[in-house]
């Protein structure tokens, strides 16, 4: 490490079955392994017995209403306790309910009052003042570094945000003026890609590659992130101030062994 340089936090976040793996590269963890349950409480899959430090996840998928906060709130205090944790990310990917926010406000001041982090989504930054607010990496338009610029700004400050590293493959057909594109998986992404043998680009804006081509009259436009742009996207981050980066387990097998995870 070179003097003055800045150390972004980068998690892998990983289920019980993928922690084995993962950490053959990575050093922090963002454990998937918590929902939200009936009756307010937090349900937990089978863990390893010696999983201890790094970050609690918590899921709202299909989850019912939290009718007690404070109950929620002191189960997901216990686990930290029990296991180590340094702060909890809440994974919550349906829009704010007034039971959810009132759950990530008071969830944001316990954890402040011990010293541990909160992590939502950029859809819940008014709700947790305390909270480190998450920016997801994945544009198919603008400018990368504006979007973290005008994201700081509007935050107070780069450390009070993290970068959710989302991987980009999307084909558009062209013109895409919804901006909405197809996702691809890894496989159907190399096929395309084999089948076309494209002239690949980077894009400076974007900072992710990528490629054109034809099918039945219309034209494509392929974008997408491999480690290089993943790494560029993290050096960019830690050049701002952000405080954390995460990364989805499941999106970058592939590649782990090329990112700066550590």
């Amino acid at each position: 490490m070179h003097k003055g340089e800045i150390v972004l936090q980068v998690y892998l976040a990983v289920t019980p079955g993928e922690f084995q793996e993962a950490s053959k590269y990575g050093r922090a963890f963002a454990h998937v392994a918590y929902r939200v349950g009936p009756g307010s409480t937090l349900l937990r899959q089978n863990l390893l017995l010696q999983t201890r430090g790094g970050l609690l996840s918590v899921s709202d998928r299909e989850a019912p209403l939290i009718e007690d906060p404070e109950a929620l709130c002191a189960a997901v205090l216990r686990e930290c306790g029990r296991r180590g944790y340094t702060g909890v990310v809440l994974d919550f990917e349906e829009a704010p309910r007034r039971d959810r926010v009132l759950f990530a406000q008071r969830l944001g001041q316990v954890l402040s009052a011990g010293r541990r982090a909160l992590y939502v989504p950029e859809s819940y930054s008014s709700a947790a003042q305390n909270a480190v607010v998450l920016i997801c990496t994945a544009i198919s338009g603008g400018s990368f570094t504006e979007r973290l610029q005008e994201a700081a700004q509007s935050r107070g400050g780069a450390g009070r945000l993290a970068l959710d590293v989302q991987r980009l493959r999307m084909d558009f057909r062209l013109p895409a003026r919804s901006g909405e594109g197809t996702p691809l998986s890894g496989e159907a992404l190399g096929h395309l890609m084999e089948r076309e043998s494209p002239a690949v680009f980077f894009s400076q804006d974007l900072c992710a590659r990528y490629f054109t081509y034809c099918r039945n009259g219309e034209t494509h436009f392929v974008l997408f992130d491999d480690a290089g742009t993943l790494n560029q996207k993290l050096k960019t981050g830690a050049n701002m101030g952000f405080s954390a980066a995460f990364l989805m387990w499941p999106e970058v097998p592939d590649i782990a062994g090329k990112l700066n995870l550590r």
